[in-house]
Parts: C-alpha cells; sequence; structure tokens
C-alpha cells in the first residue's frame, strides 16, 4: 500500500531542508549577534562563535539549498560534537537527550545526516546549477 501523502515527498523533503535550514541558522544569529534571547554576542574566537558561525553560514547555506552534501556534513557533524561536549558532559548522562537537554541537538544532527546522505531535492540552487542528482 502506497503511503497517503506519497505524491507531496519531493516538496516535504525540501520543506523540511529550508524551514531546519531556517531554525538553524537563527540559533547562529542568536550566538553572534546576541538577539532573538541571547543576551549578548559569544566572543567569534570561541568554540560558541565557530558554533554560531557554522550554524549560521550553514543555515543560509542549506535554506537555499547550495552545497547542501558538505554543508548538511559539517552541521550534522556540529551537532554530534554539540550534543557531547555540550549536553553529555555537563550532565553525565549519554543516552537520554531528554534528560540532559540535548533532544534539538541529537535531531539536527540527524536531520543534517540525512541531508548529507540524500541532497538538497527540489527548490534548491544545488538542483539549479548542477542538475536533479546534485548533492552539493
Amino acid at each position: 500500500m502506497k503511503p497517503p501523502l506519497e505524491r507531496f515527498v519531493d516538496p516535504t523533503h525540501a520543506l523540511l531542508r529550508i524551514v531546519a535550514g531556517y531554525g538553524f541558522a537563527l540559533h547562529g544569529a542568536q550566538k553572534l549577534f546576541g538577539v532573538l534571547g541571547f543576551p549578548e554576542p559569544v566572543p567569534l574566537m570561541s568554540m560558541p562563535g565557530l558554533a554560531g558561525v557554522i550554524e549560521l553560514a550553514g543555515g543560509t547555506f542549506l535554506v537555499l539549498g547550495l552545497f547542501t552534501g558538505w554543508t548538511a556534513f559539517i552541521a550534522s557533524g556540529e551537532m554530534a560534537v554539540a550534543y557531547f561536549l555540550g549536553h553529555v558532559m555537563r550532565s553525565g548522562i549519554v543516552l537520554f537527550p531528554l534528560q540532559n537537554q540535548g533532544e534539538p541537538a541529537v535531531l539536527n544532527c540527524f536531520i543534517w545526516l540525512y541531508f548529507a546522505a540524500r541532497g538538497a531535492g527540489i527548490w534548491s540552487l544545488d538542483r539549479l546549477i548542477w542538475g536533479r542528482n546534485a548533492s552539493g
């Protein structure tokens, strides 16, 4: 039996990339500019500063669907590092991201890993520039 929304696979793939990329970019803007509820900018030459650059630039590239494969791979790695250094090390809890407040990092890690493997899909600059199956 076919999934009920099978005809929407390509648009939902693109929408996930765009919406998740936008959220990722907002986290970078928080860190780098001290906006959206963040008290002040983090130092650029620090681990949170590097994370902010990856999130803002990477999120922007992911929204546009540009160099998606590599960008998503780097973003996935950043989220894995954030989970283990920021959540596990602080709490000592590895397997329960709800308890160590690491659930967003885990979800972002695997969303970006998926896009690193699958590519940008429709509505992307990768597709426009390099063709149908380009993964960036």
